[in-house]
């Protein structure tokens, strides 16, 4: 398995052998480009030496805003991202014990179960916790039951929806157009 989300084979990499970054580049998935958003977690760990969920969670939390405002910046909107990428370390510390992996391995859970586990995230509402389900069954391996079920329109198979459908430069133009019939059709109220 090796995701191609970004095309920046680096950040690629990262994603792919960390769970923590994976979550991290979904949590930054916000008011900025998908790729940008992935991208971010390689250059916290070039920045701080390291990607680890406790290391994080306990650096000063100043500092780590500089982390993230370092040209080019992590997230358009440096001091509340990192305040949320520390959040999400903090509770995966407290409660996974620093395992980001655990949140869909721990227990053999179900698809329903991760869904919660997700959405219990802080920063992980409905859909971002959905899209990321969709994106372990699609790309990472989870196979627990009903995973397809509980990740919505977004565990369809063929469906070119979010981040959890991109596996390559023209899946990307299609999740992008996508989105776009999709803002335009909420804009015109069909």
């Amino acid at each position: 398995m090796s995701l191609h989300i970004t095309d920046d084979a680096d950040a690629d990499a990262l994603l792919t052998t960390s769970p923590l970054a994976l979550l991290i580049g979904m949590l930054l998935d916000q008011q900025i480009a998908m790729e940008t958003a992935f991208i971010g977690p390689l250059k916290i760990q070039q920045r701080t030496g390291s990607l680890d969920a406790a290391a994080i969670a306990g650096r000063d939390p100043d500092e780590f805003v500089e982390v993230f405002r370092e040209t080019p910046a992590v997230h358009r909107f440096p001091g509340s991202m990192a305040g949320r990428v520390q959040t999400l370390c903090q509770t995966i510390v407290g409660d996974w014990g620093g395992d980001a992996a655990a949140i869909w391995t721990a227990g053999d859970p179900d698809g329903a179960t991760v869904l919660t586990r997700l959405k219990a995230l802080p920063g992980f509402g409905d859909q971002k916790a959905r899209i990321f389900l969709a994106l372990l069954g699609k790309q990472y391996g989870f196979t627990g039951a009903g995973w397809r079920e509980a990740a919505g329109g977004y565990g369809e198979e063929g469906s070119f929806r979010s981040v959890a459908d991109i596996v390559s430069p023209e899946s990307l133009t299609k999740v992008r157009e996508y989105k776009r019939a999709a803002k335009a059709a909420a804009r015109s109220g069909s």
